[in-house]
C-alpha cells in the first residue's frame, strides 16, 4: 500500500500548512488503488445524500432532475438553489417550517442540507410517516436510510455506528473502502434508484454544491463522473468506469480534499486550487506534494 497523499498550503512562497489524505479506489468490489489506510473508519456525513435519496428516486415518478439534484446536494443557498428547495417542499405540501436542520441567516432553507430535509419529508408524507422527528433514531425514513446504506456498503446494518451529523439526520460510520465499494455501485447503477440519481446529479452539478465547492467543479472537469463531498474533510466519487474513490482528510481541512483526488486520479487541471482572502485577492495556493 502506498503511503498516504501529502497536500501542501502555501502562501508568499512559505509553507503554512500541509495534510495528510488517505484515499482508495474500488472497482468491482475489489481495491484497485490506495494511499495511506483504507480501512480507515469515518463518518459519512454528507457524502451518504445521494444514497439517502435512492428511496424516493426509485419512487417517486416524474421527480424534476433539479429536485433530486439538491435532494443529494450540500448547497450555497444561492437563488438557484433555493428555489429547487422551495419546489422541493411544495411537491409535498410542505413549508419551510417543517425542516428540522436548524436555520442559516435566518432560513431553514438556506442551510445547506435543506435539499435532503425536503426529500426526506415528501418520503414520510408519501408513506404516511409521522413527520415531527423525521431526522431521529428509529423513524421510518432514518431506518430506510440505513438499509440502503448497509446495501451499497455491503455490510449489516447492525454492525454500522451511527451518530447524530451536522444538520440532525443520522450518520454513518463506515471505513473508506466501504464507502468507495457504495459509490462503485453507484458508478454501476446497481443500487435501485441509481439510474435516476446519477442522471440527476450529471445533468445538474451545479446544484450538488455550487461556485468553489469541491464536488461540482470535479464533476464539471469530469463529464459522466459523479462527486459528492462531506464535512472533516471527505470526498466520494464515481467513475465512469465504475470505480469507486474516497478521499479523506484525516485532520478534517476539506481545502486539501480535492487537490488529493486529483492527484490520486491523475487530473492535472484540479491538482492546485486557489486561496482567496476576504478581498477576494489571490494570496496563496493548495497542491498535493510532487
Amino acid at each position: 500500500m502506498a503511503s498516504p497523499i501529502s497536500v501542501t498550503v502555501e502562501r508568499g512562497g512559505v509553507v503554512e500548512a500541509r495534510h495528510t489524505v488517505h484515499a482508495v479506489a474500488v472497482r468491482e468490489d475489489e481495491v484497485v488503488e490506495a494511499a495511506g489506510n483504507s480501512g480507515l473508519v469515518t463518518f459519512m456525513r454528507s457524502v451518504a445524500k445521494p444514497l439517502q435519496a435512492l428511496p424516493l428516486a426509485g419512487e417517486e415518478a416524474g421527480l424534476p432532475v433539479e429536485q433530486l439534484a439538491i435532494a443529494c446536494a450540500s448547497h450555497d443557498g444561492l437563488p438557484e438553489h433555493l428555489a429547487a428547495v422551495q419546489a422541493l417542499l411544495a411537491r409535498s405540501g410542505s413549508s419551510e417550517d417543517e425542516l428540522e436542520c436548524g436555520a442559516e441567516s435566518g432560513s431553514r432553507a438556506r442551510h445547506n442540507c435543506s435539499g435532503k430535509h425536503a426529500a426526506m419529508l415528501l418520503r414520510a408524507k408519501r408513506h404516511g410517516w409521522p413527520l415531527p422527528g423525521y431526522r431521529l433514531a428509529g423513524h421510518p425514513v432514518q431506518e430506510e436510510a440505513a438499509l440502503v446504506v448497509a446495501e451499497a456498503t455491503g455490510l449489516e446494518a447492525g454492525d454500522i455506528a451511527t451518530a447524530v451529523d451536522g444538520c440532525g439526520v443520522v450518520t454513518f460510520a463506515v471505513s473508506l473502502r466501504a464507502m468507495a465499494t457504495a459509490f462503485a455501485r453507484l458508478a454501476r447503477r446497481e443500487l435501485p434508484g441509481s439510474e435516476h440519481v446519477a442522471a440527476a446529479m450529471i445533468a445538474r452539478p451545479e446544484l450538488i454544491g455550487g461556485p468553489g465547492a469541491g464536488d461540482t467543479a470535479f464533476m464539471l472537469a469530469s463529464p459522466g463522473a459523479l462527486a459528492k463531498r462531506g464535512a472533516e474533510g471527505l470526498l466520494c466519487i464515481s467513475l465512469a468506469d465504475g470505480t469507486g474513490v474516497t478521499i479523506k482528510v484525516e485532520d478534517g481541512a476539506n481545502r486539501a480534499a480535492l487537490p488529493a483526488a486529483a492527484v490520486f486520479l491523475g487530473i492535472d487541471e484540479l491538482a492546485e486550487q486557489p486561496v482567496f482572502n476576504s478581498r477576494g485577492e489571490h494570496v496563496g495556493h493548495v497542491f498535493p506534494a510532487r
